[in-house]
């Protein structure tokens, strides 16, 4: 009985030549231990290390190039070289693929609650003063409730970046580019539905209320204080958020 293939070569056989290349290249890449800013091989030793022709390298390096993995430099000292992916654009790119799929508040509310409390609970006594300092900033962008609903929904992005400027400050990298991206898509998400139409002061205390005690949390060292508001937090932020989605619903089908 012949051994069976690694599904990794099967997709890989059923992918055009460029797109098989370029993991290729990703793959030596990562097996040479480059970095971000080191120079790649030129056209010439691509072509002789892949055995392909000079059109397939370059559509697999056009490839690379466009998902951020390669920056081309022209001129003197120029050449092809390991680019870093940003988090903005791995933000977008990841949008992309969510895009045509119907996430609901609830499906994003579901990943926060087993995220965040966690990563609040982390960094309990770990941050600086200066990193408190920088979240009380933010929280003063929405000092005082909303009267229009503009200024609704600048109060909302606002809220939602101070959790995103939060899970910057842990090490987890993996965890702080989930909870970033969360919040990125629910403003997006909230943004599309007009979910800002009319002001809703009770979110808006409530969820400073928190955010002031978390703070309080994080400041004296208090894991389980800062799990708890954190938790808290996200499910009374899940239900009235679900509830102001229910009444643009309602308006939307009355008009």
């Amino acid at each position: 009985m012949t051994a069976r293939e690694p599904p990794d070569l099967k997709t890989r056989a059923r992918q055009s030549r460029p797109l098989r290349v370029a993991e290729a290249i990703k793959d030596w890449v990562v097996e040479h231990g480059l970095q971000p800013g080191d120079r790649l091989p030129g056209e010439a030793a691509l072509i002789e290390q892949f055995g392909m022709s000079k059109g397939t390298i370059r559509e697999a390096m056009r490839l690379l190039q466009a998902q951020g993995l390669v920056e081309t430099k022209t001129g003197p000292g120029g050449g092809s070289f390991v680019g870093a992916v940003s988090r903005e654009r791995a933000t977008a790119l990841l949008a992309n693929y969510f895009y045509f799929r119907d996430v609901s508040i609830d499906d994003i509310y579901q990943v926060r609650i087993a995220l965040e409390p966690e990563l609040a609970a982390s960094l309990a006594g770990q941050l600086t003063e200066a990193q408190l300092a920088e979240l009380e900033a933010i929280m003063e962008s929405y000092a005082e409730a909303a009267t229009s609903a503009e200024e609704e929904r600048r109060q909302h992005v606002a809220s939602l970046r101070f959790h995103a400027r939060l899970s910057d400050f842990g090490g987890n990298a993996l965890l702080g580019f989930f909870i970033g991206f969360m919040a990125q898509i629910l403003t997006d998400l909230t943004v599309y539905k007009r979910l800002y139409a009319a002001p809703n002061h009770d979110l808006w205390a409530k969820g400073r209320r928190h955010q002031i005690e978390l703070i309080e949390a994080l400041r004296r060292g208090d894991g389980a204080g800062a799990r708890a508001v954190m938790r808290s937090h996200m499910e009374m932020a899940r239900g009235l958020m679900e509830a102001q989605e229910a009444q643009v619903l309602k308006r939307f089908i009355a008009e």
